[in-house]
């Protein structure tokens, strides 16, 4: 990990790390058909056998319990990660990633589960509503509500409110970045936010790394459109920062940042310009880019090397910014 500006003055490595070329060509010879003439449906069928495919071990933890909580449709399901059974620790808000209409809690319960035990953080996993069942601003609401319930619900949780941090990869990225912005306006203290190659400009779909990276490393350009068409009723929607964080006018003022992005990822050029703008607006921010690597590598743990580093590297960060 670096500081922003040596890491965006550093060249593109230009080659597909050999564990995920191998890994791509897997998936080309199941020959799947392309996400945009599948159901929602189907592809969250797909989208929880690929995470079964390449998830690491499930580390056993001393505590681990489902949780309802309150959210603005309704109850929420969650999950607790607990590294120590007992005792006050640094908690951890974590929304999965998947668009806004798949994922869940147990297609992202072993990185939860690493992220807690090599950080000593306490995790707690959302399971907010998913489109187009639930259209924007569903999930958003729910992530701002998580967080908020979180942190008045600190002491009854076994968390120290003053150590909470949020975090989330992909669409999780997002609202986690989101969950901040709002806790800021709102008075809610947070310490951190740990953003995995985050959406943060759903209003244009393009960039460098849309031409780059939008066919042939697992999500495409097209597959971004396929989500924002069922997160979104109306397109017009996308220049609202609960959709695009990186539109919002003012990003000072948050909580220490490490931005996670993955050089063949069609999501890396816009986390990268978050990472920008939220070190240009004075906030502490580190910018991790991982060479060689596609979006969705931190779920890869059980097929990739560096999936397995990377969770390392978060868990230390978070270490770092919240006194594990």
């Amino acid at each position: 990990m670096s500081d922003v500006t040596a890491t965006l003055a550093r060249p593109l490595s230009g080659q597909v790390h050999p564990q995920v070329a191998a890994h791509l060509a897997q998936m080309a010879a199941m020959n799947p058909p392309p996400i945009e003439v599948l159901t929602p449906e189907q592809v969250r069928v797909g989208f929880g056998m690929q995470m079964k495919m390449t998830a690491g071990p499930a580390t056993p933890l001393p505590a681990v319990r489902d949780l309802s909580i309150p959210g603005p449709g309704g109850a929420l399901k969650a999950r607790l990660y607990r590294p120590a059974a007992d005792g006050v620790l640094p908690g951890l808000v974590f929304f999965h990633g998947g668009g806004w209409v798949i994922g869940d809690l147990d297609s992202h319960d072993d990185l939860c589960r690493d992220l807690a035990a090599q950080s000593g953080c306490a995790v707690l996993a959302v399971d907010y509503r998913l489109a187009p069942e639930h259209r924007f601003p569903a999930a958003a609401d729910d992530a701002i509500a998580a967080t908020r319930w979180a942190s008045a619900n600190a002491t009854d949780l076994g968390i120290d409110a003053k150590r909470l941090a949020v975090g989330g990869d992909s669409a999780g990225g997002n609202l986690a970045a989101i969950s901040a912005l709002a806790a800021r306006d709102s008075g809610v203290p947070l310490a951190g936010q740990l953003l995995i190659y985050p959406v943060t400009d759903m209003s244009r779909l393009e960039g460098e790394s849309y031409t780059a990276c939008g066919e042939g490393y697992g999500l495409t350009a097209g597959a971004m459109g396929w989500f924002r068409r069922h997160y979104l009723a109306d397109a017009a929607t996308a220049q609202d920062w609960r959709v695009s964080p990186l539109l919002t006018t003012d990003l000072g003022r948050l909580p220490p940042a490490l931005v996670v992005t993955a050089e063949f990822d069609v999501l890396r050029s816009e986390g990268e310009a978050y990472a920008k703008r939220l070190a240009d607006a004075g906030v502490p921010t580190e910018l991790a880019r991982y060479d060689g690597m596609i979006h969705g590598f931190a779920s890869m743990a059980g097929a990739l090397d560096v999936g397995r580093q990377v969770r390392s590297d978060m868990a230390r960060w978070l270490k770092g910014v919240l006194g594990a």
